[in-house]
Protein backbone atom coordinates (compact mmCIF):
# COMPACT_ATOMS: atom_id res chain seq x y z
CA UNK A 1 0.00 0.00 0.00
CA UNK A 2 1.15 3.49 -0.77
CA UNK A 3 2.44 5.43 2.21
CA UNK A 4 2.39 9.21 2.29
CA UNK A 5 2.79 10.45 5.84
CA UNK A 6 2.32 14.13 6.44
CA UNK A 7 2.72 15.14 10.03
CA UNK A 8 3.93 17.90 12.30
CA UNK A 9 6.51 17.67 15.08
CA UNK A 10 7.89 14.43 13.67
CA UNK A 11 11.00 13.69 11.66
CA UNK A 12 10.29 11.83 8.46
CA UNK A 13 13.83 10.52 8.40
CA UNK A 14 15.52 7.18 8.29
CA UNK A 15 15.74 4.86 11.25
CA UNK A 16 18.87 2.96 12.13
CA UNK A 17 22.02 3.67 10.15
CA UNK A 18 20.85 6.46 7.90
CA UNK A 19 18.37 4.63 5.68
CA UNK A 20 14.79 3.48 5.77
CA UNK A 21 14.24 0.01 7.13
CA UNK A 22 14.98 -2.64 4.52
CA UNK A 23 12.77 -5.69 4.24
CA UNK A 24 9.89 -6.68 6.45
CA UNK A 25 9.56 -5.44 10.02
CA UNK A 26 8.07 -7.13 13.05
CA UNK A 27 6.44 -4.50 15.25
CA UNK A 28 5.20 -4.80 18.82
CA UNK A 29 2.15 -2.59 19.42
CA UNK A 30 1.00 -1.31 22.83
CA UNK A 31 -2.39 0.33 23.50
CA UNK A 32 -3.13 1.91 26.91
CA UNK A 33 -5.13 5.03 26.11
CA UNK A 34 -8.10 4.36 28.40
CA UNK A 35 -9.48 1.20 30.02
CA UNK A 36 -8.20 -1.56 27.73
CA UNK A 37 -4.67 -2.91 27.78
CA UNK A 38 -3.82 -4.23 24.33
CA UNK A 39 -0.65 -5.81 22.96
CA UNK A 40 -0.06 -7.18 19.46
CA UNK A 41 2.69 -8.22 17.08
CA UNK A 42 2.41 -7.36 13.39
CA UNK A 43 4.81 -8.63 10.74
CA UNK A 44 5.00 -7.09 7.28
CA UNK A 45 5.15 -10.50 5.60
CA UNK A 46 3.19 -12.71 8.00
CA UNK A 47 0.54 -10.17 8.96
CA UNK A 48 -0.95 -10.09 12.45
CA UNK A 49 0.88 -12.77 14.41
CA UNK A 50 -0.80 -12.37 17.80
CA UNK A 51 -2.89 -9.96 19.81
CA UNK A 52 -4.11 -10.01 23.39
CA UNK A 53 -6.50 -7.66 25.14
CA UNK A 54 -7.53 -7.08 28.72
CA UNK A 55 -10.59 -4.95 29.51
CA UNK A 56 -11.03 -3.08 32.78
CA UNK A 57 -14.77 -2.59 32.22
CA UNK A 58 -15.72 -4.79 35.16
CA UNK A 59 -13.52 -2.70 37.46
CA UNK A 60 -14.95 0.65 36.41
CA UNK A 61 -18.55 -0.61 36.33
CA UNK A 62 -18.73 -0.11 40.10
CA UNK A 63 -18.16 3.63 39.56
CA UNK A 64 -20.35 4.06 36.48
CA UNK A 65 -17.43 5.22 34.34
CA UNK A 66 -13.67 5.14 33.93
CA UNK A 67 -11.65 6.27 36.96
CA UNK A 68 -8.34 7.53 35.49
CA UNK A 69 -6.10 6.64 38.45
CA UNK A 70 -7.49 3.11 38.66
CA UNK A 71 -7.06 2.71 34.89
CA UNK A 72 -3.39 3.75 35.06
CA UNK A 73 -2.61 1.40 37.94
CA UNK A 74 -4.28 -1.52 36.23
CA UNK A 75 -2.28 -0.93 33.03
CA UNK A 76 0.88 -1.14 35.15
CA UNK A 77 -0.32 -4.39 36.65
CA UNK A 78 -1.38 -6.05 33.39
CA UNK A 79 1.00 -4.82 30.69
CA UNK A 80 4.07 -7.00 31.29
CA UNK A 81 2.09 -10.26 31.64
CA UNK A 82 0.24 -9.41 28.42
CA UNK A 83 3.54 -8.71 26.64
CA UNK A 84 4.81 -12.15 27.64
CA UNK A 85 1.53 -13.78 26.58
CA UNK A 86 1.59 -12.06 23.19
CA UNK A 87 5.17 -13.14 22.49
CA UNK A 88 4.27 -16.71 23.42
CA UNK A 89 1.23 -16.70 21.13
CA UNK A 90 3.34 -15.37 18.27
CA UNK A 91 6.01 -17.99 18.87
CA UNK A 92 8.81 -15.45 19.02
CA UNK A 93 10.99 -13.78 21.61
CA UNK A 94 12.08 -10.22 22.27
CA UNK A 95 15.09 -10.47 19.99
CA UNK A 96 12.72 -11.01 17.02
CA UNK A 97 11.12 -7.57 17.47
CA UNK A 98 12.29 -4.90 14.99
CA UNK A 99 10.28 -1.91 16.24
CA UNK A 100 7.88 -0.68 18.92
CA UNK A 101 4.65 1.26 18.45
CA UNK A 102 2.63 2.64 21.34
CA UNK A 103 -0.37 4.92 21.68
CA UNK A 104 0.90 8.43 22.38
CA UNK A 105 -2.55 10.09 22.42
CA UNK A 106 -5.25 11.14 22.71
CA UNK A 107 -6.46 9.53 25.91
CA UNK A 108 -6.02 9.60 29.69
CA UNK A 109 -2.62 11.06 30.45
CA UNK A 110 -1.69 8.57 33.17
CA UNK A 111 -2.77 5.59 31.08
CA UNK A 112 -0.88 6.89 28.06
CA UNK A 113 2.28 7.36 30.10
CA UNK A 114 2.24 3.70 31.13
CA UNK A 115 2.30 2.53 27.51
CA UNK A 116 4.72 5.22 26.37
CA UNK A 117 7.19 4.49 29.18
CA UNK A 118 7.00 0.75 28.53
CA UNK A 119 7.36 1.18 24.78
CA UNK A 120 10.37 3.46 25.06
CA UNK A 121 12.02 1.23 27.66
CA UNK A 122 11.60 -1.89 25.52
CA UNK A 123 12.93 -0.04 22.47
CA UNK A 124 15.99 1.10 24.42
CA UNK A 125 16.62 -2.40 25.77
CA UNK A 126 16.33 -4.02 22.33
CA UNK A 127 18.05 -1.15 20.48
CA UNK A 128 15.18 -0.84 18.01
CA UNK A 129 13.20 2.23 16.85
CA UNK A 130 9.95 3.26 18.50
CA UNK A 131 7.13 5.52 17.39
CA UNK A 132 4.13 7.06 19.16
CA UNK A 133 0.89 6.37 17.29
CA UNK A 134 -2.22 8.54 17.15
CA UNK A 135 -5.07 6.53 18.65
CA UNK A 136 -7.52 7.69 16.00
CA UNK A 137 -5.18 6.69 13.18
CA UNK A 138 -5.15 3.23 14.69
CA UNK A 139 -8.94 3.07 14.47
CA UNK A 140 -8.92 4.43 10.93
CA UNK A 141 -6.52 1.71 9.78
CA UNK A 142 -8.02 -1.19 11.77
CA UNK A 143 -10.26 -2.27 8.85
CA UNK A 144 -7.12 -2.82 6.75
CA UNK A 145 -6.27 -5.79 8.98
CA UNK A 146 -9.15 -7.77 7.47
CA UNK A 147 -8.66 -10.35 4.72
CA UNK A 148 -10.69 -8.19 2.34
CA UNK A 149 -9.71 -4.62 3.33
CA UNK A 150 -11.54 -1.56 1.99
CA UNK A 151 -10.07 0.12 -1.06
CA UNK A 152 -8.84 3.72 -1.06
CA UNK A 153 -10.25 6.27 -1.01
CA UNK A 154 -12.95 5.70 1.60
CA UNK A 155 -14.93 7.64 4.18
CA UNK A 156 -14.58 6.49 7.79
CA UNK A 157 -17.21 7.05 10.46
CA UNK A 158 -15.14 6.93 13.62
CA UNK A 159 -17.38 6.64 16.67
CA UNK A 160 -16.13 5.82 20.15
CA UNK A 161 -16.43 6.89 23.76
CA UNK A 162 -14.42 10.05 23.22
CA UNK A 163 -14.75 10.75 19.51
CA UNK A 164 -17.34 11.03 16.76
CA UNK A 165 -16.00 12.13 13.39
CA UNK A 166 -16.16 11.59 9.67
CA UNK A 167 -12.79 11.33 7.95
CA UNK A 168 -11.88 10.98 4.29
CA UNK A 169 -9.03 8.48 4.00
CA UNK A 170 -7.21 8.96 0.72
CA UNK A 171 -4.38 6.56 1.55
CA UNK A 172 -2.37 5.52 4.60
CA UNK A 173 -1.27 8.75 6.25
CA UNK A 174 -3.42 11.10 4.17
CA UNK A 175 -6.64 12.01 5.96
CA UNK A 176 -9.11 14.88 5.84
CA UNK A 177 -11.47 15.53 8.74
CA UNK A 178 -14.92 16.21 7.28
CA UNK A 179 -16.80 16.76 10.51
CA UNK A 180 -16.58 15.95 14.21
CA UNK A 181 -18.50 16.29 17.43
CA UNK A 182 -18.99 19.70 18.96
CA UNK A 183 -19.64 18.30 22.46
CA UNK A 184 -20.44 14.77 23.65
CA UNK A 185 -19.26 11.92 21.46
CA UNK A 186 -21.73 9.16 20.60
CA UNK A 187 -20.10 6.63 22.93
CA UNK A 188 -20.07 9.15 25.77
CA UNK A 189 -23.76 9.86 25.16
CA UNK A 190 -24.51 6.12 25.32
CA UNK A 191 -22.61 5.80 28.61
CA UNK A 192 -24.32 8.79 30.23
CA UNK A 193 -27.78 7.75 29.05
CA UNK A 194 -27.28 4.18 30.28
CA UNK A 195 -26.20 5.54 33.66
CA UNK A 196 -29.27 7.81 33.76
CA UNK A 197 -31.54 4.82 33.12
CA UNK A 198 -29.75 2.70 35.71
CA UNK A 199 -28.56 0.17 33.14
CA UNK A 200 -24.90 -0.03 34.13
CA UNK A 201 -21.53 0.37 32.42
CA UNK A 202 -20.25 0.27 29.70
CA UNK A 203 -23.30 2.00 28.30
CA UNK A 204 -23.26 0.93 24.65
CA UNK A 205 -23.89 -2.82 25.07
CA UNK A 206 -26.31 -2.55 28.02
CA UNK A 207 -28.39 0.18 26.38
CA UNK A 208 -28.55 -1.77 23.11
CA UNK A 209 -29.73 -4.82 25.09
CA UNK A 210 -32.46 -2.82 26.82
CA UNK A 211 -33.54 -1.35 23.48
CA UNK A 212 -34.30 -4.81 22.09
CA UNK A 213 -37.59 -4.94 24.00
CA UNK A 214 -38.49 -1.28 23.59
CA UNK A 215 -40.57 0.67 21.07
CA UNK A 216 -38.35 3.28 19.38
CA UNK A 217 -41.43 5.20 18.20
CA UNK A 218 -43.07 5.50 21.63
CA UNK A 219 -41.41 8.83 22.39
CA UNK A 220 -40.25 11.59 20.07
CA UNK A 221 -36.49 12.16 19.88
CA UNK A 222 -34.67 14.85 17.88
CA UNK A 223 -32.01 14.06 15.26
CA UNK A 224 -29.40 16.66 16.29
CA UNK A 225 -28.00 19.02 13.66
CA UNK A 226 -29.66 17.24 10.74
CA UNK A 227 -31.89 20.23 9.97
CA UNK A 228 -28.91 22.26 8.72
CA UNK A 229 -26.04 21.60 6.32
CA UNK A 230 -22.73 20.29 7.55
CA UNK A 231 -21.14 17.13 8.90
CA UNK A 232 -20.65 18.04 12.55
CA UNK A 233 -22.22 16.04 15.38
CA UNK A 234 -23.75 17.12 18.68
CA UNK A 235 -25.30 14.75 21.22
CA UNK A 236 -25.52 16.85 24.39
CA UNK A 237 -29.00 18.13 23.52
CA UNK A 238 -30.21 14.61 22.82
CA UNK A 239 -28.88 13.55 26.21
CA UNK A 240 -30.77 16.39 27.91
CA UNK A 241 -33.97 15.49 26.00
CA UNK A 242 -33.61 11.91 27.20
CA UNK A 243 -33.16 12.98 30.81
CA UNK A 244 -36.31 15.09 30.67
CA UNK A 245 -38.28 12.17 29.22
CA UNK A 246 -37.02 9.86 31.93
CA UNK A 247 -37.93 12.36 34.67
CA UNK A 248 -41.50 12.44 33.34
CA UNK A 249 -42.01 8.75 32.63
CA UNK A 250 -39.76 6.82 35.02
CA UNK A 251 -42.86 5.43 36.76
CA UNK A 252 -43.91 3.63 33.55
CA UNK A 253 -42.78 0.01 33.67
CA UNK A 254 -41.99 0.03 29.94
CA UNK A 255 -40.42 3.48 29.81
CA UNK A 256 -36.83 2.35 30.32
CA UNK A 257 -36.81 0.03 27.30
CA UNK A 258 -38.81 2.46 25.14
CA UNK A 259 -36.50 5.38 25.95
CA UNK A 260 -33.42 3.23 25.33
CA UNK A 261 -34.81 2.18 21.95
CA UNK A 262 -35.78 5.71 20.98
CA UNK A 263 -32.42 7.13 22.02
CA UNK A 264 -30.48 4.49 20.11
CA UNK A 265 -32.61 5.01 16.99
CA UNK A 266 -32.06 8.78 17.16
CA UNK A 267 -28.26 8.36 17.39
CA UNK A 268 -28.21 5.84 14.56
CA UNK A 269 -30.46 7.94 12.30
CA UNK A 270 -28.28 11.00 12.92
CA UNK A 271 -25.12 9.16 11.98
CA UNK A 272 -26.70 7.64 8.87
CA UNK A 273 -27.84 11.07 7.65
CA UNK A 274 -24.35 12.50 8.19
CA UNK A 275 -22.73 9.51 6.46
CA UNK A 276 -24.94 9.95 3.42
CA UNK A 277 -23.94 13.61 3.20
CA UNK A 278 -20.25 12.70 3.49
CA UNK A 279 -20.53 10.11 0.74
CA UNK A 280 -22.23 12.62 -1.55
CA UNK A 281 -19.65 15.30 -0.75
CA UNK A 282 -16.59 13.12 -1.35
CA UNK A 283 -18.09 10.88 -4.05
CA UNK A 284 -16.42 7.91 -2.42
CA UNK A 285 -17.95 4.51 -2.96
CA UNK A 286 -16.76 2.93 0.30
CA UNK A 287 -17.86 3.69 3.86
CA UNK A 288 -15.94 2.21 6.80
CA UNK A 289 -17.21 2.12 10.38
CA UNK A 290 -14.56 2.14 13.12
CA UNK A 291 -14.43 2.64 16.88
CA UNK A 292 -16.30 1.05 19.76
CA UNK A 293 -19.77 2.26 18.77
CA UNK A 294 -19.15 0.56 15.42
CA UNK A 295 -20.00 -2.69 17.21
CA UNK A 296 -23.63 -1.53 17.60
CA UNK A 297 -25.73 -3.94 15.53
CA UNK A 298 -28.51 -1.46 14.76
CA UNK A 299 -25.96 1.00 13.40
CA UNK A 300 -24.40 -1.70 11.23
CA UNK A 301 -27.69 -2.96 9.87
CA UNK A 302 -29.08 0.52 9.19
CA UNK A 303 -25.93 1.62 7.36
CA UNK A 304 -25.92 -1.58 5.32
CA UNK A 305 -29.46 -0.82 4.16
CA UNK A 306 -28.52 2.77 3.39
CA UNK A 307 -25.52 1.63 1.38
CA UNK A 308 -27.63 -0.69 -0.74
CA UNK A 309 -30.17 2.09 -1.30
CA UNK A 310 -27.70 4.81 -2.23
CA UNK A 311 -25.03 2.75 -3.97
CA UNK A 312 -22.04 2.58 -1.64
CA UNK A 313 -20.52 -0.38 0.17
CA UNK A 314 -20.10 -0.57 3.93
CA UNK A 315 -17.40 -2.46 5.81
CA UNK A 316 -16.25 -2.84 9.40
CA UNK A 317 -13.33 -4.29 11.28
CA UNK A 318 -14.19 -7.42 13.24
CA UNK A 319 -15.90 -6.73 16.57
CA UNK A 320 -12.69 -7.27 18.57
CA UNK A 321 -10.97 -4.53 16.52
CA UNK A 322 -13.79 -2.00 16.99
CA UNK A 323 -12.82 -1.45 20.61
CA UNK A 324 -9.36 -0.22 21.60
CA UNK A 325 -6.73 -2.87 20.79
CA UNK A 326 -3.02 -3.35 20.25
CA UNK A 327 -3.38 -4.75 16.72
CA UNK A 328 -4.41 -1.42 15.21
CA UNK A 329 -1.48 0.32 16.96
CA UNK A 330 1.01 -2.29 15.77
CA UNK A 331 -0.32 -1.96 12.20
CA UNK A 332 -0.25 1.85 12.14
CA UNK A 333 3.17 1.87 13.77
CA UNK A 334 4.49 -0.66 11.26
CA UNK A 335 3.68 1.62 8.34
CA UNK A 336 5.19 4.67 10.02
CA UNK A 337 8.37 2.85 10.98
CA UNK A 338 8.64 1.17 7.58
CA UNK A 339 8.39 4.60 5.97
CA UNK A 340 11.41 5.69 8.00
CA UNK A 341 9.69 7.88 10.55
CA UNK A 342 11.38 8.51 13.86
CA UNK A 343 10.89 10.73 16.90
CA UNK A 344 13.05 12.17 19.67
CA UNK A 345 13.95 9.51 22.21
CA UNK A 346 11.63 10.83 24.93
CA UNK A 347 8.55 9.57 26.74
CA UNK A 348 5.68 11.68 25.48
CA UNK A 349 1.94 11.48 26.11
CA UNK A 350 -0.55 13.74 24.37
CA UNK A 351 -3.96 13.50 26.12
CA UNK A 352 -5.32 16.06 23.65
CA UNK A 353 -4.14 15.49 20.10
CA UNK A 354 -6.51 16.65 17.35
CA UNK A 355 -6.30 14.45 14.28
CA UNK A 356 -5.72 17.46 12.02
CA UNK A 357 -2.41 18.04 13.80
CA UNK A 358 -1.22 14.62 12.73
CA UNK A 359 -1.37 15.23 9.02
CA UNK A 360 -2.00 17.82 6.34
CA UNK A 361 -5.70 18.43 5.97
CA UNK A 362 -5.43 18.95 2.23
CA UNK A 363 -4.25 16.64 -0.49
CA UNK A 364 -3.63 16.84 -4.21
CA UNK A 365 -6.74 16.86 -6.33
Amino acid sequence: MKQSFRSENRKSVAVGAGCTYKGSMRVLGIETSCDETGVAIYDGELGLMAHVLYSQAHIHAEYGGVVPEIASRDHVRKLVPLLDECLEQAGCNRSNIDGIAYTSGPGLVGALLVGAAAGRAIAQALDVPAVGVHHMEGHLLAPLLEEEPPQFPFVALLVSGGHSMLVEVREIGVYRVLGETLDDAAGEAFDKTAKLLGLGYPGGPVLAKAAETGDPAKFRFPRPMTDRPGLEFSFSGLKTHTRNLWNRHSGDVNAKADIAAGFQRAVVDTMVIKCRRAMQQTRCGQLVIAGGVGANLELRETLQRAGKKYGWSVSYPRIEFCTDNGAMIAYAGYHRLQAGESEPDVIRARPRWPLHELMATTHPK
